[in-house]
């Protein structure tokens, strides 16, 4: 599985911004997609996923500002990010985990940087 990611840029604090995944290849063997950022310095961090038959899940510190969604027909997964703050600035990158034939996968996306100014 490939993912291409996209949207990221330079907002003000309280703006919004929609980060967009697109996958490619064995899509239909994708078991969890989501969004993942690294701050500088930091550790890299889980933001927003979606499982198959499940809920999506947040990160308490992305609660009722981001929602994670899912357009199977385009293969592609949109994070929308409101009510952005400063602590959000990082680079996301899209994470795509599964099974196949072939095996477990575990795939990134290259990664979108999102800064926003205070």
């Amino acid at each position: 599985v490939q993912l291409q990611a996209s949207g990221g840029g330079l907002v003000q604090a309280g703006g919004s911004l929609r980060l967009s995944c697109a996958a490619s290849g064995s899509t239909f063997s994708i078991n969890r997609i989501g969004w993942y950022r690294q701050a500088l310095g930091k550790q890299r961090e889980l933001v927003a996923a979606i499982s198959s038959g499940s809920s999506p899940n947040y990160a308490d510190s992305v609660k009722g500002r981001f929602t994670i969604s899912r357009d199977n027909a385009k293969n592609t997964v949109y994070l929308q990010m409101n009510s952005l703050k400063s602590e959000d600035t990082a680079v996301y990158y899209c994470n795509a985990f599964g099974s196949s034939s072939a095996g477990f996968f575990n795939s990134w996306g290259q990664g979108t940087q999102v800064t926003v100014s205070s």
